[in-house]
């Protein structure tokens, strides 16, 4: 077995974050997660203290991820209309939730603190989507917007993760049409 100097921090998340996405975090325990690396579990608190420890990095780097599709999908539309720019944001916000269900949720709706995100880093993730919301709406209006812009986008995908959409439709259309909808709402 390698020792445990052999195993990075960076490692160990990344390797944690594939089993929790793969199996769910019920099904992740630190004796599954040292044998996946090849070390004795006790190695593991060499990188993290506890069990909270390990899913907040989990939850740290989902929100890296998703932070990092979303700036990349607004350093590509650049050039594009504010409104433009929104919708290609949302289908990519979209995209990652689908593509990664279980940490998606983990991340945002893990109720123990200690467990959370920074918060300060989730501030800065959202600022470039607010500038954006910003060219719409003006400086004073752009709070409530981009909590409003996350509110919809959120609830849009667990509602979709979860199957609670159970009339039929079409969900691309009617999430593009949502988010239509109220893109018009806070510039009308």
């Amino acid at each position: 077995m390698p020792h445990p100097a052999q195993i990075t921090r960076d490692a160990l998340i990344a390797r944690a974050w594939e089993m929790a996405e793969a199996e769910g975090v019920e099904q992740m325990t630190l004796a599954k997660l040292a044998a996946a690396l090849g070390v004795k579990a006790p190695s593991l608190y060499h990188h993290m203290r506890s069990k909270a420890d390990l899913l907040r990095a989990i939850n740290e780097r989902t929100t890296q991820q998703l932070f990092a599709a979303l700036h990349e999908t607004l350093a590509a539309a650049s050039d594009a209309p504010a409104a433009e720019r929104i919708h290609r944001l949302a289908a990519a916000y979209r995209a990652f939730a689908q593509a990664h269900p279980i940490t998606y949720m983990l991340a945002f709706t893990t109720v123990e603190v200690e467990a959370r995100p920074d918060p300060t880093f989730q501030e800065q993730g959202v600022l470039p989507i607010q500038a954006v919301l910003t060219e719409l709406t003006g400086a004073d209006a752009s709070l409530a917007a981009i909590r409003g812009l996350l509110a919809l986008m959120h609830g849009f995908v667990m509602l979709e993760i979860n199957d609670q959409f159970r009339r039929g439709g079409d969900l691309d259309a009617a999430y593009t049409q949502g988010i239509e909808v109220y893109l018009r709402g806070i510039t009308g």
